[in-house]
Order: C-alpha cells, then sequence, then structure tokens
C-alpha cells in the first residue's frame, strides 16, 4: 500500500502472506512533483489541497494516444486482435523499427503463434497524437495556496473534471463549508488554461438550477459574466 505524504514523498507499506499480512514498517520514498505513476505509457500525479483535512487532486497523462486504421489492416489482411496492444505499447514507448512484434490471427492462440514483424512496417497501420491529460479536483477549500496546486497539477489538461459545490453568491457559505464555488471552478480551470472543464458535485439545494450552475462556471471559465 502506497500513500502520498507531501508533494515530494510517498510512504509504502506491505502486507506479506508469509507474514500473515501483518503490515511492515513503512518505508518513505522520494517523487517528483507528486508524481504517484510514471510508466512509459503513462504518467498520474497527485497533490494535496485542504479541505478541512487532506484530499487528493489527480492528474493522468498518456505519453501519446495511438489510434489504429481498421482499414489498413484490411487492405494488408492483418487481424483485430490482442497484439494491437503490444503495437501500442512498442510505439508508445519508442521501441526501434527492428522491434519484432508477433501478429497472432486468433484470440486465444499460443505465445509462439503467428508471424513476425518489424515495427518500421506496421507504422503505417497507425497515427499518433499527442497523449492526453485528465484532471480530477473535489472536495477542495479556495484557499490561495489550493488555487496555486491545482492550477500546477491541471495544467493544459484536455478535460478538467472539478467540482463546483455552490454557486457564486453563495461564496460565504463554500467559504463555510470548504469547498468551490461555480466561480472558482471557472476560474481555476481557465487560469491553468485547461481545454475543457466539467463541473460536478452541484450541493443538493441546487437541485433543478444545474444549468445555472454550468453557466456559472462556463462565464468563470471564458471571462465572461452572467
Amino acid at each position: 500500500m502506497s500513500e502520498l505524504e507531501t508533494p515530494t514523498s510517498i510512504s509504502t507499506k506491505r502486507f506479506r502472506l508469509r507474514r500473515a499480512f501483518a503490515a511492515e514498517p513503512s518505508v518513505s520514498s522520494k517523487t517528483l512533483a507528486g508524481a504517484l505513476c510514471d510508466e512509459p505509457t503513462h504518467r498520474v500525479s497527485a497533490a494535496i489541497p485542504e479541505h478541512g483535512t487532506p484530499c487528493l487532486a489527480f492528474a493522468l497523462r498518456e505519453a501519446a494516444h495511438v489510434n489504429i486504421w481498421k482499414n489498413r489492416l484490411s487492405e494488408r489482411g492483418l487481424p483485430v486482435g490482442p497484439w494491437l496492444r503490444w503495437l501500442k505499447k512498442a510505439v508508445v514507448e519508442g521501441r526501434p523499427d527492428d522491434h519484432l512484434i508477433r501478429i497472432d490471427h486468433t484470440a486465444g492462440t499460443a505465445a509462439s503463434d503467428g508471424r513476425l514483424e518489424r515495427l518500421g512496417s506496421l507504422r503505417e497501420l497507425l497515427t499518433v497524437t499527442a497523449g492526453q491529460k485528465i484532471a480530477y479536483i473535489t472536495d477542495v477549500a479556495d484557499t490561495p495556496a489550493n488555487r496555486a496546486a491545482i492550477v500546477a497539477l491541471v495544467q493544459n489538461a484536455d478535460i478538467l473534471f472539478i467540482e463546483a459545490a455552490f454557486a457564486g453568491a453563495d461564496s460565504a457559505l463554500a467559504r463555510d463549508r470548504a469547498h468551490l464555488t461555480t466561480t472558482a471552478a471557472g476560474e481555476i480551470a481557465r487560469e491553468a488554461n485547461v481545454h475543457r472543464v466539467e463541473p460536478f458535485h452541484f450541493s443538493p439545494r441546487y437541485v433543478g438550477d444545474e444549468a445555472q450552475m454550468l453557466a456559472e462556471v462556463m462565464a468563470a471559465f471564458r471571462g465572461s459574466h452572467t
């Protein structure tokens, strides 16, 4: 089990079967900018904003986004199957053209079945675009420190899911409950230069007023006024 202790350290505790799942002493390790997972294909980062108690905010970034052209597969007589996952993975990981990909023609074939093709000869089957970044923010107070941490985490996200618990007119209530208003959510999204904002976690007091809540977020996001 791993837990982000600070933006630069992770605490890991093991529970092993041979020790009857008794907790072993925690081991701390350093991490860069809150990185929880840093793989060739993706990176997951987190920040620790305050909500009266520490809460986690997350951002997931793909290294790249790979699309397979099924018509090109068909033209070359190649099957759709699990092997395409390995093709995508090899491309995202930056494997060289002479890297071999095994093409399995049916699901469930043995690993030794299928023919081998060089990655370079398969690149025409796909297109590679910049990976997407998705961020998720909820249960945070509107403080300067929280805003700074959130903006740094979600900067340039393709999609930001962010709480907007209270209407802009209810900022005092939002402050008391340690939540964001619609206006604050939109302002944070604008400052972070996100491409798309998806507000959620509206208080039940606004049942039936969701359209107005969304409009308030979008007005702040676009820098306009309702």
